[in-house]
């Protein structure tokens, strides 16, 4: 959702924008995780544990998926000009909004969910996705 939600926010205009929606993507996305890990960090240490760099370095891995997550869509607005897609940032939404349905989707069949509640979580993804998609046409971006 932070990177359908970046693209969504999006208006960019000027020179590069499809340059400006890879480097906004991935740097957004390395921000969040940033600040996951910290928050992380912070609160072991609020708690009176003590932190080592070795703890750090296990929540940054686990916490990488939220890069990743920003990975596709730079990639979509990379190659949409070899796809003959004009308007790159909804091609981007689009996979955004793709990926966030398969992955929980996924999630919810590896936890063990029943058919019903997996095709639940897919549907709930995929209505918040699509807020995000209507939210888009809004503000006219």
């Amino acid at each position: 959702m932070l990177a359908a939600s970046v693209i969504a926010a999006s208006g960019l205009d000027g020179a590069h924008p499809r340059l400006s929606l890879i480097l906004l993507l991935v740097i957004t996305g390395l921000v969040f995780w940033a600040a996951h890990v910290y928050a992380h960090v912070a609160g072991q240490r609020e708690a009176g544990r003590q932190v080592t760099w070795r703890q750090v370095r296990s929540v940054g891995r686990h916490e990488w998926p939220i890069v990743e997550a920003a990975a596709l869509p730079a990639l979509a607005v990379l190659v949409s000009p070899w796809l003959g897609s004009g308007e790159n940032a909804w091609l981007a939404l689009g996979v955004a909004v793709a990926q966030q349905v398969c992955w929980a989707s996924l999630g919810a069949r590896r936890a063990g969910a029943t058919p019903r509640q997996v095709v639940a979580e897919g549907t709930v993804n995929l209505l918040l996705g699509l807020v995000i998609v209507a939210a888009k046409v809004a503000v006219a971006h």
